[in-house]
């Protein structure tokens, strides 16, 4: 049965801080937990590919819906790793020389996970790898239960094709949005071996934004919803071309990039032919030139020159 945490307010009683931030409804359901008006699942991985590359979780962490996205990561001693992997290594040596006795075909996951646990336990004893606990665990969040199940299917079949195998944390879903929080506190503890080149891999080292330390806003990122902040006089060569059809905004967006660039100090020169940004120039405190026979406004070719101080022209 669901557990409704909505109550009402007494209106004479004074409110908190923490009555300010709470969400008006919680309700924690069989497969999902409804927080507000925003529907959230969770899901925990429980299998994982034998060979990884570096960003092999990039499918992931560039979903093209939000996804909060949590990470444990446990230390473990190396002594004590050596001596399961001592014991893991003498069953599976036994069970190979027992099927060996009886006739029987060797397992093949059985053998090629004694190669992998004695390649791991010669690395751990020369001290060129350390051994960690890892949790990876999602949460879905949608504002339908309809857009939850659509969502929850495609980043399952997204783990899919990279070999990891999900399950969904069914009659846990508190203890698994609690996970995802902000908060450090791992309520599932699922968790994998991993030594330490296999653990660096699974870092985001590359993602879809588009954001840097310095520059101006142009946007939303819709992919994922980040900003897309952008300094184009950082790189060798600033310049830029805008396309577009009629009316998709085109003259808004140079408008608006001229209006932040100013706030950066920087200097924008516009060649108007059309007037269009007079009303701009005069609003922001520009000077606005104009060049016809009927003003005494002229441009001499031979002045060019002394525009730039120290250009050593002539």
């Amino acid at each position: 049965m669901p557990e409704d945490a909505g109550v009402t307010h007494d209106p004479s009683v004074p409110l908190d801080s923490a009555d300010l931030i709470a969400p008006p409804l919680i309700e924690v359901d069989f497969d999902h937990i409804r927080v507000g008006d925003q529907f959230h699942r969770k899901l925990f991985v429980v299998g994982y590919p034998r060979f990884v590359s570096a960003n092999w979780l990039e499918p992931l962490i560039s979903f093209n819906h939000t996804l909060d996205i949590s990470m444990y990561i446990y230390p473990t001693k190396s002594e004590e790793i050596l001596e399961n992997l001592k014991r893991k290594v003498g069953e599976m040596e036994a069970t190979i020389q027992s099927d060996m006795k009886r006739g029987r075909v060797i397992e093949p996951s059985v053998q090629v996970s004694l190669e992998d646990a004695l390649s791991l336990q010669q690395e751990l004893a020369k001290g060129a790898q350390r051994f960690f606990q890892f949790g990876l665990y999602i949460t879905i969040p949608a504002r339908t239960l309809e857009e939850l199940d659509k969502v929850t299917k495609q980043v399952e079949a997204t783990l899919g094709s990279l070999l990891i195998i999900t399950k969904k944390a069914v009659l846990a879903m508190d203890d698994g949005f609690r996970t995802t929080l902000p908060m450090g506190q791992d309520r599932i503890v699922v968790t994998r071996n991993m030594d330490t080149t296999t653990l660096a891999t699974t870092f985001p080292f590359t993602t879809s934004e588009l954001s840097a330390n310095e520059g101006i806003l142009y946007g939303m990122n819709e992919h994922n919803g980040s900003l897309i902040i952008f300094d184009r006089f950082t790189l060798e060569n600033a310049n830029m071309a805008v396309f577009g059809k009629s009316g998709s905004g085109k003259s808004f967006f140079v408008k608006l990039e001229a209006m932040r660039s100013l706030m950066f100090d920087t200097e924008v020169i516009i060649i108007d032919p059309e007037n269009e940004y007079q009303t701009l120039t005069h609003a922001l405190g520009g000077e606005y030139i104009r060049f016809h026979f009927s003003t005494e406004t002229k441009i001499n070719p031979f002045d060019l020159s002394f525009l730039r101080a120290g250009s050593g022209e002539s």
